[in-house]
């Protein structure tokens, strides 16, 4: 049994904090909202602060919404560096910038201790089944310490490179994820305006060469008109956000990032940031003026 902290508790990170309390290990937990009571009465030990987190664990896992929320949640007020010890382990599991995470990483290093970045794929549902693909960026040993854990929450993991690397996977993961929900919705908006059953449409482009996950789950959610997140619209384009900054900081043209981040901005206008993100085909149903089906 390992001592742990996990620091961020929203659609994400609960379940994987779960996950890791079902395994049998003691887990220290803070969220700003409050730890949620049913994982204390599982096992896990509600902190004042991530402070607190970090002082009790041995290894401390982080998973919040953005850059400046894993800023604060390390190295402001109550944050985990204040209760940092050298020879400690911080993993942040959130998705934000490279370079940010680079930064991170030197600041924690300093203080004698290890990072890992170590974002993951696969949604609400990979983090309730414990089957996320994770992406780890950091030292090759560090990585091979925090693994067996990783293995409890997900089933795919990869260490890609240094620290950073991880967040450059995640995101051309979001970039890959974007483009497959604007060509599934758009392939959907064609059949039913051409009159074909989409339903049936989605059924038949399984068996083939189009199929994908996103065409399984987000192709079923635009047809039966299920957009609750899931994966909220508006950290989608948070994701996005990061593809197409750094890209012009490399000097790279993403033409159609770029479209599908103006499609997630357009659903965001019309109230729609915290749709699912297979939401964007709301958008194209505008521009089109007809729906792949009626909600």
């Amino acid at each position: 049994m390992s001592t742990l902290g996990f620091v961020g508790l929203g659609i994400m990170g609960k379940p994987m904090a779960g996950h890791l309390i079902a395994a049998g290990h003691q887990v220290f937990l803070h969220t700003r909202s409050g730890v949620p009571e049913a994982m204390t009465a599982a096992g896990g030990i509600a902190c004042a602060s991530a402070a607190e987190v970090a002082r009790a664990a041995e290894v401390v896992f982080t998973m919040v919404p953005d850059t400046p929320d894993v800023e604060l949640a390390l190295f402001g007020p109550g944050g985990v560096a204040e209760g940092l010890s050298p020879g400690k382990i911080v993993v942040d599991m959130s998705s934000i910038s490279p370079v940010a995470t680079q930064a991170f990483a030197e600041k924690i290093e300093a203080l004698g201790c290890r990072y890992l970045d170590a974002p993951v794929s696969g949604g609400e549902v990979g983090a309730k089944a414990a089957s996320l693909t994770i992406m780890v960026g950091g030292p090759e040993e560090t990585f091979e310490t925090v693994k067996p854990l990783f293995a409890l929450m997900g089933k795919n993991i990869t260490l890609v490179g240094g620290n950073g690397a991880g967040q450059i996977t995640k995101v051309a993961n979001q970039i890959i994820v974007a483009l497959n929900i604007e060509a599934v919705g758009e392939a959907l908006l064609l059949a039913s305006k051409a009159g074909a059953d989409p339903a049936r449409v989605r059924q038949a482009l399984m068996g083939g060469f189009a199929n994908s996950k996103v065409l399984e789950v987000h192709g079923e959610r635009m047809i039966k008109r299920t957009f609750d997140p899931g994966f909220r619209i508006a950290l989608h384009q948070k994701d996005l956000n990061l593809a197409l900054s750094t890209a012009r900081a490399l000097g790279l043209s993403l033409p159609n990032t770029a479209t599908a981040q103006e499609l997630f901005n357009a659903c965001a206008a019309h109230g729609g940031g915290g749709w699912d993100h297979s939401g964007m085909v709301r958008a194209l149903e505008v521009l089109a003026d007809h729906k792949v089906a009626e909600d």
